[in-house]
């Protein structure tokens, strides 16, 4: 949809095509967490949240200097739609939702002439004098062309929006090089005993994780299967890059080993039920520290201590891919020119979440799409440009 807006505003002819029967649906599953649009951050460290193999140095800086978090914020009030930044330095609308926003750019991009072309699926490319594209209508195959294509496909998560990963083969099919498609900012499993199990549901905050010398702060949710929260989402690089992966939880990031021993005083004996007032220790960390295989009881408070500043837990996978926030992998960069332009494909552009790119929940992700949009619709303007002229 940004792709399809800045084209039209450039003077483009733009048919915008969606397999579903309306567009913006992923857009509108965000929204169920108040449409976290973006972040306040500074622009050196908001770069630095993008991660994925074979980047180009300093693509994140370009390409946010282009199309940066005041420039997203100014969009939106554009629409009608005020902005606000919480404590955290996420931006959300002042109304919380994603539908009076997604409704009015839908009529904005109307009104500059962009053509729905809903219900159909993309199925292919075939090159000529120009792109013929192949779309899946119902039980008919159809066909149209263009001079340039943008193709904003998204990754693998939540396909029930359209996203589901079905360009793959198609693509890999012309040639293009495409990283297996993983769950990104996503839940781990591991097999909890009983007792933290009873916990289920419950949140530990105020902690820092570190998986691989990578830290991440916030807070984690006990589920049945093993954790979600946002500082595990933090850590999805770290912990697919390790082949077993292990996360250390510091419960107590405000205290030092000595401090903490000091809080339990003169304790001879059943230091983690006393550490539990003394120590303000949740119930879902109680829980985690009192079941920890091999490390209980506990016999002193160094011990009890050591172990709430770097508690290990070995997870054994990530959630599946339909589950995730997000998706790594994707087209790589290796197949794209500086505006994300495919190679081999001439006149062929991709943005969004089908780029192998990964970022962190936070407002990174819709930030990074909008950005990559804008791009692709620049180089997609220049290259019918040329054409023509």
């Amino acid at each position: 949809m940004r792709a399809a807006e800045v084209a039209a505003a450039g003077g483009a002819a733009v048919t915008l095509y969606d397999a579903k029967p309306s567009v913006g649906r992923k857009l509108l599953v965000a929204g169920r967490g108040g449409l976290n649009l973006t972040h306040v951050e500074s622009s050196e460290r908001f770069a630095a949240r993008y991660t994925g193999p074979g980047q180009p140095e300093g693509f994140w800086s370009g390409l946010l200097a282009e199309f940066d978090a005041e420039a997203l914020r100014q969009w939106a009030v554009d629409l009608g739609i005020a902005t606000f930044a919480a404590t955290s330095g996420r931006v959300y609308p002042n109304e919380l939702k994603a539908a009076p926003l997604l409704r009015r750019w839908v009529q904005r991009l109307r009104a500059v002439g962009v053509h729905f072309a809903l219900r159909h699926r993309w199925t292919g490319l075939r090159p000529g004098t120009r792109w013929q594209i192949d779309f899946q209508v119902g039980d008919e195959s159809r066909s149209s062309e263009a001079d340039a294509v943008i193709l904003a496909l998204g990754g693998g998560s939540w396909p029930q929006t359209g996203s589901d990963g079905a360009w793959i083969p198609v693509l890999e099919k012309l040639g293009v090089a495409v990283a297996p498609l993983t769950a990104s900012n996503c839940g781990w499993e591991l097999a909890w005993p009983p007792g933290v199990l009873a916990v289920a549901g419950q949140p530990v905050k105020n902690i820092t994780v570190c998986a691989n010398e990578i830290k991440a702060t916030g807070e984690l949710l006990v589920t049945d299967y093993g954790l979600e929260g946002g500082a595990i989402y933090q850590l999805g690089p770290a912990l697919r890059a390790m082949v077993e992966p292990m996360i250390t939880i510091d419960f107590k990031p405000a205290h030092t080993i000595e401090q903490l021993v000091r809080k339990l005083g003169n304790c001879p004996r059943n230091f983690l039920a006393e550490a539990r007032s003394r120590w303000r220790l949740s119930e879902a960390a109680f829980a985690i520290l009192e079941n920890l295989p091999g490390h209980v009881p506990y016999t002193s408070a160094e011990s009890l201590a050591t172990t709430v500043k770097q508690c290990p837990l070995r997870l054994t996978q990530p959630r599946p891919l339909a589950e995730a926030i997000s998706s790594a992998g994707g087209v790589r960069w290796s197949e794209l020119d500086d505006s994300l332009m495919v190679r081999r494909l001439p006149g062929v552009f991709v943005a969004g979440e089908m780029m192998d790119w990964d970022a962190p929940t936070g407002g990174y992700l819709m930030q990074g799409c909008f950005a990559t949009g804008t791009r692709a619709a620049r180089g997609a303007l220049h290259w019918a440009g040329q054409r023509t002229n």
